[in-house]
């Protein structure tokens, strides 16, 4: 590398890395904003109105410009993520909200989207979570709601359809909303606002987000007839006990503040639940369930506000360590070490929560993604926490470190499921045919292996020592090798997608010791190298998260993505390649005077074709990270990343 270029690079890193620094907490952790669709600020203003909470004007206006400001001026509804098509039950929620806090219905955004909306067939097309509020408010019939009977809490554990065999997301979303379902409360809603003018066909269904077998679907559509039809009967068979065990489960799970799962849709519904069962405002847990929906609210300086779906602080300050680690001078990595001692407490290791249905002999060790969320860690962000304390610990770690990360090893190497791979919460959640029920149309109702947990595992694993031929290590990467995708990718669960799975593949791959000439490391060096944007940085749509999962959809360069691309295929050995070169150009033509990357598209996964997340923390420290690694490999003989990540 010129004199010049290698200037230019430090300088580069140099910014990104002080305005990192800047946004770094007081305590050390950071944490930066995590933005869903307008489904969830509408969702927030609906609750108020439910609840009959008295009237904050600034904060609705302040929503009602989110709301319109995200409203599409090409399909005039509302999408999923930036730029996206037109979704029905995103847009019946944001028209609801935007007529509660006083928008005229003949107003022309209310028009336009209020057309967008029939057009696609009215309040019966919506999502089961939609209609559900709706039957809350009146707006629809409670018989357009699946049947999902409160009896479910007292089912035995060998029944088809339980509890324990859901993901830990739908676990904490529905139990409340069996009470709500039972009970039929009805919305306070002091000014009496409805949409009857986006009714549309009664036949109207809504599209489903997994294609499951016919015959469970057949068979499932039968079932809820006959929950239907039978309803009184079963209800008075099993009322308290199953109400009982549904208001256990959701107290024993409350999080302090942190709110039910630490995720809105569970915190919302806790908190009508107790509205439900006749607790006072003031009573002790409806009050913390309502204080941690509202310190999910963001109020931005250009005087919007919006309601996040969770927050992502040890996500956060674990990647941001690691980009501070790699840029390895004096202030960053001690930066990265006030991250991590921050974040040492934070690991679980007395609570055995839900995960220890499938594992009962193992003990707690994990990191959750919240501030708290002791019931639900997860492997992911174990997994890079641990090989963060791991890496600035720099093979000498203090005796509280070395228990730390064999505990987080240990609860890691616990979870591994069947076949090898490795899921977000649970190990073995894999009973497909759940998402085949009526209620589940979201097609989310699981958390089975996916590649990018398991490669991040993979990568701990081998970070830590574990050998290329221990049984543990052999499944693992067997898992991989099978799911990789016929051109070379992988798919990304938990971010967008066939991009950031081959990343955390490769990384995998190489932290294992596989050899950079093997060829599923070299189908994917040279997937990466196809896809690259003619101006040399990557970009890839949600979109890509269709069912039939055939291809990778391109999208104009974005920082974060171009950042995957970089370290994946420099983790493949690929450091002085054409394709990286102009990928680290385009990372340093496209940084701000700030030191930082815009980057309005959303490239977090939450739910695949139903819920996406915008991580604002992604263009911050991914694009250090990457030019931070290319100038640290052309600086080394050895060309050859030395970490999991």
């Amino acid at each position: 590398m010129a004199a010049g270029e290698a200037d230019a690079l430090e300088s580069a890193i140099g910014s990104a890395r002080d305005a990192l620094l800047a946004a770094q907490q007081p305590d050390g952790h950071w944490v930066f904003e995590l933005e869903a669709d307008a489904t969830i600020p509408a969702e927030y203003i609906l609750l108020r109105h439910y609840l009959g909470e008295p009237v904050d004007a600034e904060v609705e206006a302040a929503i009602g410009r989110y709301l319109r400001r995200s409203q599409s001026a090409v399909h005039h509804g509302w999408p999923l993520f930036h730029a996206g098509a037109f979704d029905i039950s995103a847009s019946v929620k944001a028209y609801f909200a935007l007529k509660m806090i006083g928008d005229d219905p003949a107003a022309p955004h209310m028009a336009r989207a209020r057309a967008a909306i029939l057009e696609a067939g009215g309040l019966y097309a919506t999502n089961v979570f939609t209609r559900i509020q709706l039957a809350l408010y009146g707006d629809l019939p409670w018989s357009a709601v699946p049947e999902l009977p409160l009896a479910l809490m007292i089912a035995p554990r060998w029944f088809p359809i339980h509890l324990s065999k859901m993901s830990y997301w739908a676990r904490t979303v529905i139990v409340p909303l069996l009470v709500l379902m039972h009970l039929r409360p009805r919305a306070r809603n002091a000014n009496g606002i409805h949409v009857p003018e986006l009714m549309g066909p009664k036949d109207a269904k809504p599209p489903r987000a997994s294609q499951g077998k016919l015959a469970w679907l057949l068979g499932f559509g039968a079932l809820d007839i006959f929950l239907k039809r039978f309803r009184s009967f079963w209800l008075a068979k099993v009322e308290k006990q199953a109400l009982d065990a549904a208001i256990a489960f959701v107290t024993e799970r409350l999080n302090g503040v942190d709110g039910l799962g630490a995720i809105y849709p569970a915190m919302a519904n806790s908190v009508m639940m107790f509205d439900a069962l006749g607790y006072a405002p003031d009573h002790p847990q409806r009050a913390l369930a309502r204080e941690s929906v509202e310190r999910l609210l963001v109020r931005r300086s250009d005087g919007e506000i919006y309601c996040q779906p969770c927050v992502s602080p040890v996500w956060d300050s674990a990647l941001a360590a690691h980009a501070m680690l790699e840029a390895g001078d004096e202030e960053s990595e001690a930066a990265a070490v006030r991250a991590l001692d921050w974040l040492k407490p934070r690991q679980e290791l007395d609570v055995k929560g839900d995960w220890a249905d499938a594992r009962p002999d193992v003990r707690p060790g994990g990191w959750a993604f919240q501030y708290n969320n002791a019931h639900y860690p997860d492997l992911d962000d174990t997994a890079v926490v641990v090989m963060a304390l791991d890496r600035a610990a720099r093979g000498n770690p203090d005796d509280e470190t070395a228990r730390r990360i064999a505990r987080g090893r240990e609860w890691i190497e616990g979870l591994q499921s069947k076949g090898g791979g490795f899921a977000a919460f649970d190990a073995d959640n894999t009973f497909y045919y759940l998402n085949d029920i009526p209620f589940a149309d979201h097609g989310a109702l699981l958390d089975p292996p996916t590649v990018d947990v398991a490669a991040r595992c993979v990568s701990m694993l081998a970070q830590l020592g574990e050998p290329l031929d221990s049984p543990r290590m052999k499944d693992a990467l067997a898992y991989l090798e099978r799911e990789q995708e016929a051109e070379g990718s992988w798919w990304g669960r938990w971010g967008v997608n066939y991009i950031y799975g081959t990343w955390s593949a490769l990384c995998a791959l190489n932290a294992a010791g596989v050899d950079p000439q093997h060829r599923m490391m070299r189908k994917a060096v040279d997937w990466l190298v196809a896809i690259q944007n003619e101006d040399g940085g990557w970009g890839e749509g949600c979109e890509s998260y269709a069912l039939d999962r055939q291809r990778h959809e391109k999208l104009m360069s974005v920082a974060s993505q171009t950042a995957w691309a970089l370290l994946g295929l420099m983790a493949a050995g690929e450091v002085d390649h054409p394709a990286v070169t102009r990928g680290i150009a385009w990372l340093q033509q496209h940084q701000g005077e700030d030191g930082l990357w815009g980057q309005e598209h959303y490239t977090g996964g939450g739910f695949p074709r139903v819920f996406y997340l915008r991580y604002h923390g992604y263009p911050k420290y991914f694009p250090l990270w990457a030019l931070a690694r290319y100038r640290n490999l052309k600086r080394s003989n050895l060309r050859r990343v030395a970490h999991g990540m």
